[in-house]
């Protein structure tokens, strides 16, 4: 794809990121990823991140990668462009780039590097060694040891003109304006804070109206009704699931480091859509844990 036309699809509408499914072995386990892709696409997400971070990029070898991203394009076909992980240091980062583009991913979403604390020109250096390195389009994942001002940002824009996205999972307020109002309607701007519906309203007043959603895995009616609400401004009705489900979701997903990721396959589990256990360093939830989520997930009717 195009990078301009992947641009303009990020602009679109609801992102998600759907999980990668595991046997009991922690093998990946590629049958029921295709069935899940195949549920999910009819609920309309504009587009879907393969081997993201509720993907559990971080867990998985090179050919492993190679073979979710794979599974994925297939799949999806042109029913849904796959952006594909990717990331750790530059050499790597790029591997794991030009395989994707070769599987036939639409784009690619630049995830933290790993370890080591890097200065913001060298952040921009990695960022723009891999932007290089393909043709597709580049959305850089503003998050933990990746922290790009408006300075880094535009200079990125200006030599690498596959960088067409920017995702901030800090959630602070001050820097992302500066970026927009920046660069404009340069980049595609995604909210990607976990669980991003909390942020969902604000970030859509700064001039971020798209998100991903993790929770799109296992209630995918009830997030493309959340985000349909928000793009409306109907504030009844996202009051209404802030209250009923997540928010009290929150809680328990702030429980233990991680979370983020088990609670969602313990949710697509509970919905029978099961991915398999989380990977280590990654814990699961405990059994009380899963039952409290069943109540919320319950009272939100069939999906």
């Amino acid at each position: 794809m195009d990078p301009q036309a992947l641009k303009t699809v990020l602009d679109s509408g609801l992102l998600s990121f759907p999980l990668t499914d595991f046997d009991a072995d922690g093998n990946f386990n590629p049958a029921p990823y295709r069935a899940r892709l195949d549920w999910l696409k009819p609920y309309g997400a504009s587009a879907l991140f393969a081997a993201g971070g509720t993907g559990e990029f971080f867990s998985l070898t090179p050919a492993e990668h190679e073979e979710v991203i794979r599974v994925a394009v297939e799949t999806c076909k042109d029913d849904v462009p796959i952006i594909a992980g990717t990331g750790y240091g530059t050499r790597l980062a790029i591997d794991l780039a030009r395989q994707a583009e070769k599987a036939g991913a639409a784009g690619l979403l630049v995830l933290p590097h790993y370890l080591t604390e890097a200065d913001q020109d060298g952040v921009r250096q990695h960022v723009t060694a891999i932007c290089k390195s393909v043709g597709i389009g580049v959305i850089v994942y503003n998050r933990a040891g990746c922290r790009l001002g408006p300075d880094a940002i535009a200079r990125l824009a200006d030599d690498c003109p596959n960088f067409i996205g920017f995702k901030d999972g800090l959630g602070e307020i001050e820097l992302m304006t500066a970026i927009y109002r920046k660069m404009g309607s340069r980049l595609a701007y995604l909210g990607g804070l976990p669980t991003a519906e909390l942020y969902a309203e604000a970030y859509k007043a700064m001039g971020v109206p798209v998100y991903s959603s993790a929770v799109f895995n296992f209630i995918p009616r009830t997030a493309v009704e959340f985000y349909k609400a928000v793009a409306a401004g109907d504030s009844v009705t996202t009051g209404r699931i802030l209250d009923e489900f997540i928010l009290p979701y929150s809680k328990i997903r702030n429980r233990r480091a991680g979370y983020a990721v088990s609670i969602v396959k313990a949710g697509a589990t509970l919905v029978g859509r099961s991915a398999g256990p989380v990977r280590t360093p990654l814990v699961d939830l405990t059994p009380d844990e899963v039952a409290e989520l069943k109540v919320l997930i319950d009272k939100l009717g069939p999906q």
